[in-house]
């Protein structure tokens, strides 16, 4: 039988992918800091990088064909190398600063690019490095998409190139660290029936988030961007 928090847990689940099909991320950036306190930090990873990799398996499939490749070999290996720069850091650095540090930055961009008159640019080494970061936030907490969005929406021109090119990045991304959660341990007898059971708010999820996603223009669509990165910075921030 499922505990109370379990159950909160996959409500937590299906909401997060019902975003994630719609956008191509923050699902697990949404899920992540009411998950840790529900099932607990090392679990919660664990659970939500595996349910995060179907949903983007299965977005990578339907919508390859606007995928900008050139975009995700690029944003692979700037993200990967700062990956394993965030993995080596979880061990070393206290959690409660990381996050409340990534926090604090997530909020100031969300709030800067939603009122904003005019679009600030950044340079091109500027982006490149704040594509790094987001690979050190990824490998630390999964939850890499609220700054790789800040790139994003610069290189990936439409809202179906940003979601179906970001979508196979986290299916590289979250393989490996899938293979180093194996290595660790951190797949057993606590997490895999989470994830059998996750996998039910899933299905539902994704087919929500494919009835909505036509529906919202690109306008929007960046606007519901910049809402999560904020929502994301708070639940954070309180945490």
């Amino acid at each position: 039988m499922l505990t109370p928090q379990e159950f909160l847990f996959l409500l937590v689940v299906f909401i997060a992918n019902t975003v994630e099909s719609m956008t191509g991320f923050a699902g697990t950036l949404l899920a992540m800091p009411a998950s840790m306190q529900l099932i607990g930090v090392d679990e919660a990873k664990t659970v939500l990088n595996v349910i995060s990799l179907l949903c983007c398996i299965w977005i990578t499939i339907s919508c390859y064909k606007d995928t900008n490749w050139k975009q995700l070999f690029k944003i692979s290996i700037y993200m990967i190398l700062g990956m394993i720069v965030g993995i080596l850091l979880f061990d070393v650095v206290p959690v409660s600063i990381l996050l409340k540090f990534y926090a604090l930055l997530i909020i100031f961009i969300a709030l800067r690019k939603f009122f904003a008159k005019k679009d600030f640019t950044l340079s091109p080494n500027i982006l490149i490095w704040i594509v790094v970061m987001a690979g050190v936030v990824h490998g630390l907490f999964l939850s890499g998409g609220s700054l790789l969005v800040i790139y994003a929406a610069t290189a990936l021109k439409t809202k179906k190139e940003f979601r179906a090119t970001l979508a196979p990045l986290w299916v590289i991304l979250d393989s490996f660290l899938f293979i180093n959660q194996v290595r660790l341990g951190h797949v057993n007898e606590t997490t895999i029936p989470l994830i059998l059971w996750s996998i039910i708010p899933l299905i539902l999820g994704i087919m929500l988030g494919i009835k909505l996603f036509p529906k919202i223009n690109h306008q929007n669509f960046l606007k519901l961007t910049y809402i999560l990165l904020f929502i994301s910075g708070i639940s954070l921030l309180l945490t």
